[in-house]
């Protein structure tokens, strides 16, 4: 009976935490919806698209999710230099967009999951912080 009881306290505390998570995320991506909205859609566009061969794409973007610490860098501070998103290589520049750790944080769970993007960890407002030029 013990067992029993830990196992299903245990489960109570895993689906809080969960429900907790998902609640913040949320708050995190209509957050990060706005500042997008404000900041990247002129180049990124509506859906996350991009423009090939000059502003990569957000959507379904094999390096948005494979490099997370370098795409929190280009939010916060801006990119120069060659990257590859999906197989082509884009070299133009971005600029830094001014924004404080918290908007970049939620920004970047917006785009890490949308338009078939998804994150299983949260990106923070202390994770952002973290990043240094």
């Amino acid at each position: 009976m013990k067992l029993f009881i830990f196992i299903y306290c245990c489960a109570v505390v895993f689906f809080s935490i969960s429900l907790f998570q998902d609640a913040e995320l949320k708050q995190r991506m209509e957050r990060g919806k706005a500042v997008y909205n404000d900041f990247c859609i002129s180049c990124h566009l509506p859906q996350g698209e991009g423009v090939p061969y000059t502003f990569p794409p957000l959507a379904n973007s094999d390096y948005l999710m494979q490099n997370r610490e370098k795409s929190i860098k280009a939010i916060k501070y801006g990119l120069q230099g060659e990257i590859t998103v999906n197989g082509i290589k884009y070299n133009s520049s971005m600029a830094g967009l001014g924004l404080e750790d918290e908007e970049v944080a939620d920004v970047m769970n917006y785009i890490s999951n949308s338009w078939g993007n998804t994150s299983d960890a949260i990106v923070t407002t202390e994770e952002v912080a973290k990043i240094k030029k």
